[in-house]
């Protein structure tokens, strides 16, 4: 079994905290060295205890799943010596609120454009079938109860 990680660091320093008047302002720094600003949404906590230029977890979640699926696609695609150039996503992630009242991500959408170089092409069908692939074999969208969607759209060539 393999192990990711990553570590969360916040400090107070000098701001009050009972009165919910401190930033929401991390660090995130992953297993590879990588250190990204981290935060909580401005949707959920108001400016100035949240930090507009962080990445929020919910954003998080939604690159993760996008990252993945794109990750499982292009190998499915190289294994079918599919030539990839280029791909993008606008992957976005809704929040609702349960029965209970409690937030969660009630679905991602993830909106691959994906160009093809070379003589061998996917046919519309067989892209939709590639990105069904990717989804079912995505360790993070296999992790996770939320219903994640897949609509690939044309690539600008």
């Amino acid at each position: 079994m393999s192990r990711h990680t990553a570590e969360i660091l916040w400090t107070r320093g000098d701001q009050p905290f009972i009165d919910k008047r401190y930033s929401r302002r991390h660090l995130i720094r992953f297993d590879g060295g990588v250190e990204v600003a981290g935060s909580s949404s401005p949707h959920v906590v108001p400016l100035p205890y949240s930090a507009e230029d962080a990445v929020d977890p919910e954003e998080a979640f939604v690159a993760a799943l996008a990252s993945c699926h794109m990750l499982t696609f292009l190998q499915l695609a190289a294994l079918k010596r599919l030539v990839v150039d280029r791909y993008e996503d606008a992957a976005e992630g809704e929040l609702a609120r349960k029965a209970d009242g409690r937030m969660y991500i009630a679905r991602v959408t993830l909106r691959p454009a994906v160009r093809f170089a070379g003589p061998d092409r996917p046919t519309p069908a067989e892209l939709t079938a590639l990105h069904h692939a990717a989804h079912e074999q995505c360790f993070i969208a296999n992790s996770v109860l939320t219903e994640v969607r897949c609509e690939p759209r044309l690539s600008a060539d």
